[in-house]
């Protein structure tokens, strides 16, 4: 496994579940959970918080393509990009 799928298997399954907690009304805007994981849990300021990394510098279509590659790889349901992911994609 090389570094860049780490960072996928890590980061991508992480914007999922942030996509699923928008989903499910848990928190109402992207820029929420971006504030928890960069104030409360330490990503990095400069990326503007997963969902801003995952829309602006990774771009939805190609980690939703990544998290099918890597969810039909390992078998892990996780991995399965959410309802949530794939209707911010749209």
């Amino acid at each position: 496994m090389d570094d860049g799928e780490i960072l996928e298997r890590c980061l991508f399954s992480l914007v999922n579940e942030g996509a699923r907690i928008l989903a499910e009304g848990i928190a109402e805007r992207e820029g929420d959970v971006d504030v928890v994981w960069a104030l409360g849990y330490g990503f990095p300021r400069e990326r503007g918080g997963p969902m801003y990394w995952a829309r602006r510098q990774v771009g939805l279509e190609r980690m939703i393509g990544a998290l099918e590659r890597l969810a039909g790889a390992t078998g892990d349901p996780e991995l399965i990009p959410s309802e949530g992911l794939q209707a911010f994609a749209d």
